[in-house]
Order: C-alpha cells, then structure tokens, then sequence
C-alpha cells in the first residue's frame, strides 16, 4: 500500500558512496546511504558507540566508518562490526522507478523510541 512507504526524493540525489540525512520531527535523524554498488541502505543517524554522525562517515562496500572513533557499522544490519558491540536500528527501505522510499512504520518508530529491531 502506498501509505506505507514514505517517498523521500530520486535515487539521483545521493551520490554513490555518500549519504544524505532525512530529519523526522519528533524523532531519530535517518541517514541513508547509497553504496558504490548501487545499493540503498537506511540507519538511524547514531553510531551506537558515542551517537556519532553515521552519515558523515565513510562508506565502505556494505559498511560505514563512523567519523568519530572508527566503528565499522553494517548498513544491512546496523551491527557493529570486527570487535565492537552494540547497533543501530536499521530502517526498511525500498526503490522503485527511480525513487527511494521509508517504511512509514520504521520511521514512526523511531518517534517513539520503539527498536526497530533486535541486534
């Protein structure tokens, strides 16, 4: 259903490799982020470490580095990876046509401070 997702702008507005936030009023900055491999992935804003800016980090592969202390977080996933414990929740997005769209759920979610899912 159409009210289910959330239109959030063209695939072509994210560079590959790079990121772009989505702010939700109320709730968790959303960071998505588009790999060289033309996939789309979309984490809650924070590293679970020390809440850095995932979507100033550096995308790698499926991974981000977080800029603050170099956590390698997986954008499948949102766990940490190597040695670190601890996650993100990841956020259920989709493209179609060109278009990238959040899961309406997922996003209100993050309003209410609800896991999105279990690491």
């Amino acid at each position: 259903m159409a009210q289910d997702w959330i239109d959030i702008g063209a695939t072509s507005a994210i560079e590959a490799g790079m990121a772009a936030t989505v702010p939700v009023e109320g709730g968790e900055e959303i960071a998505v982020f588009h790999t060289m491999q033309g996939q789309f992935y979309a984490l809650v804003n924070k590293c679970p470490h020390k809440a850095g800016p995932l979507s100033q980090g550096i995308v790698h592969g499926d991974s981000v580095s977080c800029p603050l202390h170099n956590w390698r977080i997986s954008l499948a996933t949102g766990e940490a990876l190597g040695e670190d414990k601890g996650c993100t929740p990841s956020i259920a997005m989709k493209v179609e046509e060109g278009r990238l769209f959040l899961s309406r759920a997922a996003v209100a979610a993050t309003r209410t401070q609800v896991p999105q899912k279990a690491c």
